[in-house]
């Protein structure tokens, strides 16, 4: 199967070498606000599970995907960061965010040297946030505006699912049904985040969660914590 992009045509393992969760970015390390709605009971089986990761994908997914698929058209990433800053209320979130843009353009340069790259880790030394990074990485490794909206929209449930396996012992067959089951979402979303970056900077969504926002603000202070955020 081959894609067709701003770079020729291209093979899709690229594609699954990015969304790999074995891909050294350091998403392993968060949760994406499940441990916080674990522990607020919010998240107590698979069911909860999937409504948790539903909600987060039709909302911060949805805007962070968005974002990559911005940045993997070439939009200018100033703009891409300014707009991911003012749709990224908390300031643990936004905190979260460049750190994993840092993790990220560690792994993407290793893997898929090229001076776009460079040049954003140049302009943003503290991080840019990292759906920005991963669409940069998304072009570099000649993969289109759909292919990062996918991966970001992947990682989005991907990250509750698997943290809610370890927070709560749940089964891991089920964890996975539940990505399973949200796969033509996912394709959805991607699809509509690719379409609105299409669009320009102006035009991406900026769909809001406040209740990630809030817990993660307090998961933040919490004195023990299993993940990251």
């Amino acid at each position: 199967m081959t894609s067709t992009t701003t770079h020729g045509t291209v093979g899709r393992a690229a594609l699954l070498v990015l969304a790999d969760g074995r891909f050294p970015a350091g998403g392993h390390a968060h949760s994406g606000g499940a441990e916080a709605a674990v522990k607020a009971g919010r998240i107590t089986d698979a069911a909860s599970l999937a409504a948790f990761c539903r909600g987060r994908l039709h909302t911060a997914g949805l805007t962070a995907a968005g974002l990559a698929a911005a940045a993997a058209l070439g939009h200018d990433p100033y703009d891409l960061d300014t707009a991911a800053d003012a749709r990224t209320p908390s300031p643990a979130l936004r905190a979260v965010a460049r750190k994993l843009g840092r993790q990220m353009m560690r792994a993407a340069r290793a893997t898929w040297p090229c001076a776009e790259l460079d040049a954003l880790a140049t302009a943003f030394p503290r991080g840019a946030h990292q759906p920005i990074v991963l669409g940069v990485a998304a072009r570099a490794a000649g993969l289109g505006p759909e292919d990062a909206a996918h991966c970001v929209a992947y990682e989005t449930v991907s990250g509750p699912a698997t943290a809610a396996v370890r927070l709560l012992s749940l089964d891991p067959f089920r964890a996975t049904a539940v990505l399973a089951r949200l796969a033509p979402e996912m394709d959805r979303v991607a699809e509509r985040a690719a379409a609105a970056a299409r669009q320009g900077v102006d035009a991406l969504p900026a769909a809001s969660a406040p209740l990630l926002d809030i817990t993660a603000e307090q998961h933040a202070a919490w004195p023990v914590r299993l993940f990251a955020s």
